[in-house]
């Protein structure tokens, strides 16, 4: 094995002449990675003036200095273009936009969270989603000023996908 299974993080050899690449290249895999940031979500071209040390996502379908380059991670170093094919579970921060973006199944998810529930202060506040609650449609005394809340109630959770429809 040449590198680690994961990331490809390249290993040292024993007598190996000139170690410092090899070891400077893992730490440029591991600058992109390590609590990773983006300065855009995906995009198909490099930009015309990178600073040193910006990372991209490249798109699906790239072109010019990124071609075949599909879905990895590129950093712009003093070496020029260097590029990390993603794996399952890479999270990176997108700056422009201030949303994550999750490389999952084959694909990068941006602006998606994921999880069972969501704790504040420690009580859940969002759970799974529940099953369907009926509008208000009778009853001996109607209230329509009530049965108006009721229902707005009820659309805003169906929209936040509280609920099902």
């Amino acid at each position: 094995m040449s590198g680690t299974p994961r990331l490809d993080l390249p290993f040292l050899s024993a007598g190996q002449a000139q170690k410092e690449f090899t070891h400077n290249e893992a730490l440029q895999t591991l600058d992109m990675l390590v609590a990773g940031s983006v300065e855009e979500g995906p995009r198909a071209d490099p930009p015309t003036s990178p600073a040193l040390g910006a990372c991209y996502i490249v798109d699906a379908s790239p072109t010019g200095a990124w071609a075949g380059k599909s879905q990895s991670v590129a950093a712009y170093t003093s070496g020029g273009w260097r590029f990390v094919a993603p794996v399952d579970g890479i999270t990176l921060y997108i700056k422009a936009n201030s949303e994550w973006a999750s490389y999952r199944a084959g694909a990068w998810e941006i602006g998606m969270l994921r999880g069972a529930g969501l704790l504040i202060g420690g009580e859940q506040v969002v759970g799974a989603r529940q099953d369907p609650i009926v509008s208000p449609i009778g009853g001996a005394t109607i209230d329509s000023e009530a049965r108006s809340a009721i229902n707005q109630i009820l659309a805003a959770m169906r929209e936040h996908g509280l609920i099902e429809s």
